[in-house]
């Protein structure tokens, strides 16, 4: 009985600490864009220092405010691309089956842990629906009382875990497109495929790995049925979740909208072309292509919301959630173009003082371990879901390739730490809290236990798996 006492005291503290920091942070953080704004002036007086003329430094912010506009769209169609698969009809279907599985209220918990990080390593944004909906459909099993927050903590896994590990991995996707990586980085980068990025047999191991911890962990960490709080106890309303109905046209003009048809047409055009892309084309080489990944979700939305009215329906409800990335990705190419274009007194601009600053703090053996360490801290001040890899890559990648580490294992390194701080900072908690019905603090106190193992877990296995790996010079196309 004391040990179960000291148990429940010590998990009552770390809550109320998570709840301490939520609490901080969702009264002090200001908007994403914000924190993207003042990158400039932080940026900008760093030029300065570094002896750069004001009006070099205005010419490389307006020559690099439309470089990113094309990855600008594509990132922005992940989300929406996403949103439209994870809330279409099929997938809710799928998600009441999966929902049959569990037989305990912590096994809920575990299965809610595994399906998510799995969902996050196709789309995050799909993760995050599908997330929220499996979380919903658990809860209104009367044979269960699973803790909804617990529960919706471990819905959240995606994008605390893994996400920046899968297909949707930003960074990975920018270093693997020649036309999206911004050509004052090129020269640093080359081009980086899949194969060396997230298909490396490292990422996969660490990718394994962290998910095992996390199933763990949410199950360890679920209260038991006598401790739950459910989705009643909290007054959140669960059972009114049912599939969106489209109702028949009013007028004739609107026939086509409620008609499969022409959703057919579109499909099969697609799937065609898509096939064709694959069966000519390496797998990973296809896939990696940023335009093709972001096809394929779109007609794989298109086909499971059948018609067009119920796609254009869902395809609205997903703009808001990508507000954030049409604002304040072109803030980061300027960034870019201020860190690499913009040179100072001495020739040199201040993306190659801050990698000098790394290279003469790192060795090879530990830069790994440093930058996820850096990368981290910075994540939790900058939420950028990827977006700030085109702040920081620039002098990254070239201290990356005077250290000579595998520039691969840098995307990767900057891809786990960045999944680190999305477990405390409440910023992209809200999409999935909005489904749920709950607030940041409701969860955090298990997303916090997470990331207690997770933090060390992750620097470790950044060096040890590190150690494993070549450099190879980037290649320019």
């Amino acid at each position: 009985m004391s040990s179960n006492s000291e148990l429940t005291k010590k998990t009552g503290a770390l809550e109320r600490l998570a709840s301490s920091v939520t609490n901080w942070a969702e009264r002090w953080f200001p908007d994403s864009y914000i924190f993207a704004v003042l990158a400039i002036v932080v940026v900008g007086i760093g030029a300065l220092l570094a002896g750069v003329a004001p009006k070099a430094i205005a010419t490389s912010f307006g020559e690099g405010y439309w470089s990113l506009i094309p990855f600008t769209m594509q990132m922005a169609i992940v989300v929406i691309s996403g949103y439209v698969v994870a809330s279409s009809p099929p997938a809710g279907k799928l998600i009441n089956w999966l929902a049959k599985l569990p037989k305990t209220e912590r096994s809920a918990v575990a299965y809610i842990a595994f399906f998510t990080i799995l969902a996050s390593l196709l789309n995050w944004a799909f993760s995050l629906v599908f997330g929220g909906l499996y979380v919903r459909a658990l809860a209104r099993r009367k044979d269960l009382r699973m803790d909804y927050r617990a529960a919706g903590a471990a819905g959240y896994l995606g994008l605390g875990a893994t996400w920046a590990l899968g297909l949707s991995s930003s960074a990975a996707q920018l270093q693997a497109n020649v036309d999206s990586i911004p050509k004052s980085l090129l020269p640093i980068t080359g081009v980086i495929p899949f194969a060396e990025t997230i298909f490396l047999p490292q990422s996969i191991l660490m990718l394994a790995v962290l998910t095992a911890v996390s199933v763990v962990i949410a199950y360890l960490s679920a209260p038991t049925k006598d401790r739950a709080v459910t989705a009643s106890d909290l007054g959140v309303d669960v059972s009114g979740d049912v599939e969106d109905a489209v109702e028949k046209p009013h007028q004739p003009s609107e026939w086509l909208e409620y008609s499969p048809i022409l959703t057919i047409f579109v499909v099969i055009l697609g799937f065609w072309w898509l096939a064709e892309e694959f069966l000519n084309k390496n797998v990973i080489l296809a896939i990696s292509n940023l335009n093709t990944y972001n096809f394929l979700f779109l007609m794989l939305g298109m086909l499971l919301t059948w018609r067009p009215k119920r796609f254009l329906r869902s395809v609205s409800k997903a703009v808001p959630s990508v507000a954030g990335i049409l604002i304040q990705f072109p803030i980061y190419g300027s960034i870019a173009f201020i860190l690499t274009k913009a040179p100072g007194v001495d020739g040199q601009t201040l993306s190659h003082h801050i990698s000098n600053f790394f290279v003469s703090v790192s060795t090879t053996d530990t830069f790994s371990a440093l930058m996820g360490v850096y990368s981290a801290i910075l994540g939790f001040f900058v939420p950028s879901g990827g977006g700030k890899w085109i702040i920081e890559a620039p002098y990254l990648m070239q201290a990356a390739n005077e250290l000579k580490v595998h520039l691969g294992w840098t995307v990767m390194v900057y891809n786990a730490a960045e999944a680190l701080p999305n477990l405390i900072n409440p910023f992209f908690m809200m999409a999935l809290l909005g489904v749920l019905g709950l607030k940041a603090r409701d969860i955090v106190g298990y997303t916090v236990t997470q990331l207690v193992v997770h933090a060390p877990l992750v620097i470790f296995m950044l060096w040890a798996l590190g150690e494993t790996l070549q450099y190879h010079p980037p290649v320019i196309p």
